[in-house]
């Protein structure tokens, strides 16, 4: 029956669990799948298989554990769940990571959008191909001036957030692409190294970080359990692992079609590896750029509203007020239009500035990984859950919860320790692989060097470094 206002009841604007479960695979699948075939490389293929399955295993418990946190607290909201456990302290740990992560991942998306259309742009004006460095920044520029920030401006962007579809549709599409060129035999002529099939490799850490970071979407937890008609803990563990376990089958789809064709050529950014003259992979490359672009604002959303409540709060001096149900996503942010726009386009101009330091995605989403993806998907879950659980820290109840939070901050620490070191390298984008043979694009001997390049230098050298 409809209420007296003539609105639906509110049973009829829940979702059901299969509504909640396709909800739950949108905020998963997304940009972070096309860097599994590099994740692959680095671990390993087989032992990297086996961490992609560890990984969303973890993920899932550990979705699962902030719902039970949330009933334990009685606060459904991430920021509510860190401030019931811990306070300020928890509050601001959860603030200033939740900004890291969409300001990295904006990043990320400056350092894709950049690499792909420049290869679509290159294949339509030869010539271009000379001066690869520039036509990435000004496509960079562009896209942000034109495109970016007017979506970033939109003063209602939770309305964006109905783009998700498009957006896995979109991967989707790019996924198959990557299949056919796989099952075609269009790049068997890629050269096999000592490297390309190895079981195991060192470099694990680095490989969880990206992995983590593909299955990102904690921020989204509360949201999609309290969509859902009749919310239980039983029903909500039946939305997680269906969820987790598309996103899985999606991620090692791509992850084993992406190494199977490039092997230890693999690259962060898997269309890199496609040569420039492929116009099905131009086609998924543009897909890619606005899946990106659909992507973007929302983050930047998110970034903007942490930073002006930050602001807020301390320039009013007033005691700090925790709302348990809101979400930065979700806000109208009609608030302040001024300081709105003045922190958007403080935001988006510091990842634009920031994006040319490094031209490969792998190292920025090994970073986003390592320093805000683990931290927020395993190690403040885990912590919540120890606090707020009656049970002793060594019961069965609790265990796993600690271990969540020990595999996390090691992960975390080690991760770091060894990337900063290495972050900002000789890594290069805007090189023709050895294995693409179209003389139109071997501008300036360039096909040339990089093909004498791929049969002198160690695999590593191909895909990390130049």
């Amino acid at each position: 029956m409809k209420r007296e206002d003539g609105s639906k009841p509110v049973e009829q604007t829940l979702s059901s669990l299969p509504q909640a479960s396709f909800n739950y695979i949108n905020s998963i699948v997304g940009s972070g799948v096309i860097g599994i075939p590099y994740a692959l490389h680095r671990a390993g293929f087989g032992l990297g298989l086996f961490l992609l399955v560890i990984v969303a295993v973890i993920t899932d418990y550990s979705l699962i554990l902030m719902v039970r946190c949330g009933h334990l607290s009685g606060r459904f909201s991430y920021p509510g769940v860190m401030e019931a456990a811990y306070g300020k302290a928890g509050y601001y740990l959860l603030s200033l990571l939740q900004f890291m992560y969409p300001f990295l991942a904006m990043i990320s998306y400056n350092v894709v959008v950049g690499d792909t259309l420049s290869k679509v742009l290159v294949r339509l004006v030869p010539s271009w191909g000379s001066s690869m460095g520039g036509v990435r920044f000004g496509v960079v520029l562009v896209v942000t001036i034109f495109v970016v920030i007017p979506l970033c401006l939109y003063k209602n962007v939770s309305r964006l957030a109905k783009a998700s579809f498009l957006s896995l549709a979109c991967v989707v599409l790019i996924l198959l692409a990557v299949v056919y060129r796989l099952l075609s035999g269009d790049y068997a002529v890629v050269p096999d190294t000592p490297e390309s099939w190895r079981f195991a490799h060192t470099d694990l850490i680095p490989a969880v970080g990206i992995m983590a970071f593909a299955f990102m979407c904690h921020h989204n937890t509360f949201l999609v359990y309290q969509s859902m008609q009749d919310a239980t803990m039983e029903r909500w563990e039946k939305v997680t692992h269906i969820s987790v376990g598309f996103a899985w089958l999606v991620a090692a789809l791509f992850g084993i079609a992406g190494y199977c064709t490039f092997r230890a050529l693999s690259q962060g950014d898997l269309l890199e590896n496609y040569c420039w003259d492929d116009d099905l992979m131009n086609f998924a490359r543009v897909l890619f750029s606005v899946s990106i672009l659909l992507t973007f604002p929302i983050e930047c959303f998110v970034s903007r509203e942490i930073v002006r409540t930050q602001v807020r709060r301390f320039y009013s001096h007033e005691a700090v007020e925790y709302d348990t149900d809101a979400d930065p996503s979700h806000v109208t942010g009609e608030e302040d239009d001024r300081q709105s726009m003045i922190t958007t386009l403080v935001i988006v101009f510091a990842a634009f500035i920031i994006s040319p330091y490094t031209e490969c995605l792998g190292p920025v989403l090994e970073l986003n990984g390592l320093l805000a993806a683990i931290p927020l998907a395993y190690v403040l879950p885990g912590l919540a859950y120890i606090q707020l659980s009656p049970h002793s820290l060594f019961s069965q109840e609790k265990l796993p919860a600690a271990g969540l939070v020990l595999f996390g901050t090691i992960v975390t620490i080690s991760g770091a320790a060894i990337l900063m070191p290495n972050l900002i390298g000789d890594c290069r984008t805007g090189i023709i692989m050895g294995y693409c043979k179209d003389d139109e694009l071997a501008l300036n001997g360039t096909a040339s060097f990089v093909g004498m390049a791929a049969s002198t230098v160690a695999p590593n050298c191909v895909t990390d470094k130049v």
